[in-house]
């Protein structure tokens, strides 16, 4: 054969594998002992998967009441009690129904740091709810409680437009936020002791 052609056949000869690709069915192995040692520290460290809801035991068809009848939250809940299992109550039951009742729902910006002029430019906003449950006999499931959430945001003078959608994106996150905090409490209400 010429040199020239022996170089060409060189270059065009494939080549080993490299020693790593010859370890993969080791590497599968270690692989899968990695995945079940983290499953391990996880379980171990007290994660789990949230379970489903769990409602009161003779709750009946229930309807969310709230004290402002155009508030999202109160959508919020009854879907959420929907997706839970909960049989909605016809819109004009009155006897026999189970009530999830929002008390009052109270908004506050409270102003917690300022610029150099003395302006506020960073605010907290609170949300604060009472609501009660009560079963279709007129037994009390959850007793009346308040819950409040918080977040702070900033304002500057300057930005009001964009400042003002993020309020607005707050008061969206902490109505969802408010919802799910009061559907968990209903199930540790109604959960049996030593569950949880």
């Amino acid at each position: 054969m010429r040199p020239a052609l022996r170089a060409f056949a060189r270059v065009a000869a494939p080549r080993e594998r490299p020693a790593v690709f010859a370890r993969l069915p080791g590497m599968n192995a270690r692989l899968a002992v990695l995945v079940l040692s983290v499953a391990a520290l996880l379980s171990g460290c007290g994660f789990h998967l949230r379970n489903a809801l769990n409602l009161p035991a003779n709750l009946g068809p229930v309807r969310v009441v709230t004290a402002d009848r155009y508030s999202p939250l109160g959508d919020l809940l009854a879907d959420g009690l929907r997706r839970a299992g909960a049989q909605p109550a016809a819109p004009d039951a009155s006897e026999g129904v189970a009530t999830l009742q929002v008390i009052s729902e109270n908004w506050a910006d409270t102003p917690i740091s300022n610029d150099t002029s003395g302006r506020a430019v960073e605010y907290m906003l609170r949300y604060a709810v009472v609501f009660s449950l009560r079963r279709a006999d007129g037994s009390v499931a959850v007793p009346q409680q308040p819950v409040e959430l918080s977040r702070d945001y900033l304002a500057p003078a300057v930005d009001s437009i964009g400042k003002a959608s993020e309020r607005e994106l707050l008061v969206r996150e902490l109505q969802r936020d408010m919802a799910a905090s009061i559907l968990r409490r209903v199930d540790a209400a109604s959960a049996p002791a030593g569950a949880h």
